[in-house]
């Protein structure tokens, strides 16, 4: 008995510390799995509540539902084929540029032993967070075309557009090696491009396709409850410490780092929104404070673990002024009917934070991922990296959405609601609930 525990004492430090031999990180699980709740919350709960608000009384539970099974279905796919095009590896060679091929389908060879190579947290954890992400960037889209897409295209949309063009791109920046923007060196902390200019942009091109709500834009159409508005925007800031932190991947100083910008950019694009109004319309509002806490969000997610204090105030405003000017201005007078502004606040705000992570990025190897301004600290160099990274998604998205959503209009008959449903309300006429019977 002796002998063998002498022999235990010689062998499990060995063991217990050989390189090949992954071990689990408590810690770093016990960060990610809360923070994969805390995005879990964003869509339906924050997005959710953030839209509905902004709805008109007769469409705030279609809206809802929306967002709600936008998450559900997405997360299915992800699941049934996403994460396999995002984050596998057996493609053929050619494809790794653009996919990570089929071979994970259904989590196909991925054991719930199987740990992750950065923060040795379960395999399991991150494909439920990375499935957060997916959920949360297609429910974005559906701002723009509330109050008036059927919901049977919706979920066929969904289904598709997570599949066809999420789930490439996201390889493409976050893929690893032989991806086509990770090679290139492009910076993405938490999801500009991935998710905010993704989801933003085929949320206007959806505008385009699906077309106006009757009336636009000379029916008045008010929000139902300014007051859901703002709590959803405070859900969202509260979820986006997992949507920024997490991106850390483990609970570490640069988690504490995103934690900071994240907050600051926030803060200071809020401000920044009231004080255009007040000098604007002589009049702060609640939906624009909301408006510009989102904006911030938006706008610091592509740096958050990238840049210092002063960079991160810098994306704050700016972001704002940028959002605001594509909700106040640029929408007027191109005649869009952007509903809820998914394109004027997600994709203006996520391109200039995605752009501006080249121009205010800390020159410092241990925080920086890939690219030119690591390898040399070319900063010139990363902003035409960052700005090929806009320029592949945005194409990438445009054609994808159209491509999908002519898909789904087929199979569902069509993508507009008739002129009767759209006017007794989607609520009453497609669910048969109201969101409030008073």
């Amino acid at each position: 008995m002796k002998k063998w525990l002498q022999l235990a004492l010689v062998l499990l430090p060995s063991l217990a510390f050989a390189e090949d031999v992954p071990t689990l990180d408590s810690g770093n699980t016990a960060w990610m799995m809360m923070s994969t709740a805390l995005v879990f919350l964003m869509t339906p709960a924050g997005l959710a509540l953030f839209y509905a608000g902004m709805t008109r009384s007769k469409n705030v539970l279609n809206t809802y539902v929306m967002v709600l099974m936008a998450f559900t279905v997405a997360f299915v796919t992800w699941i049934a084929v996403g994460y396999s095009i995002a984050f596998g590896t057996n493609a053929s060679v050619g494809l790794q540029t653009v996919m990570g091929g089929f071979g994970n389908m259904f989590l196909n060879g991925i054991s719930w032993t199987d740990l992750t190579s950065v923060g040795s947290y379960p395999t399991y954890v991150f494909v439920v967070f990375q499935g957060t992400f997916a959920a949360i960037t297609v429910a974005i889209a559906s701002g723009s075309v509330i109050e008036r897409i059927k919901f049977s295209t919706w979920l066929v949309f969904v289904a598709l557009w997570v599949a066809v063009v999420y789930a490439p791109i996201t390889h493409m920046v976050w893929g690893g090696a032989g991806a086509y923007l990770f090679d290139l060196g492009a910076l993405d902390f938490a999801g500009g491009t991935v998710v905010h200019m993704n989801g933003g942009l085929a949320g206007l091109v959806l505008a385009f396709l699906v077309g106006k709500r009757a009336g636009y834009p000379k029916v008045a159409m008010k929000p139902m409850s300014v007051m859901l508005t703002a709590l959803g925007a405070a859900l969202l800031w509260f979820g986006w410490y997992g949507f920024n932190g997490g991106s850390a991947f483990g609970a570490s100083s640069i988690a504490g780092l995103a934690y900071l910008t994240t907050t600051l950019a926030t803060a200071i694009a809020a401000i920044t929104w009231v004080l255009i109004e007040w000098i604007v319309y002589k009049k702060p509002t609640l939906l624009g404070a909301a408006s510009g806490v989102v904006a911030g969000l938006v706008a610091i997610t592509p740096a958050a673990g990238f840049v210092d204090v002063g960079g991160a105030m810098i994306i704050g405003a700016a972001g704002s002024v940028i959002a605001y000017f594509g909700v106040a201005v640029l929408k007027k007078k191109l005649g869009y009917d952007d509903s809820l502004d998914a394109f004027g606040i997600h994709f203006l705000a996520g391109l200039w934070g995605a752009l501006a992570t080249a121009l205010f990025a800390l020159d410092d190897k241990s925080l920086l991922w890939d690219g030119p301004l690591k390898a040399s600290g070319d900063r010139m160099g990363q902003f035409l990296v960052q700005l090929e990274s806009v320029a592949v998604v945005g194409i990438f998205t445009l054609v994808g959405t159209v491509i999908v959503y002519f898909i789904a209009s087929a199979l569902t008959g069509g993508g507009k609601v008739d002129e009767e449903t759209e006017s007794r309300g989607l609520d009453e006429a497609v669910h048969g609930e109201k969101a409030l019977n008073i």
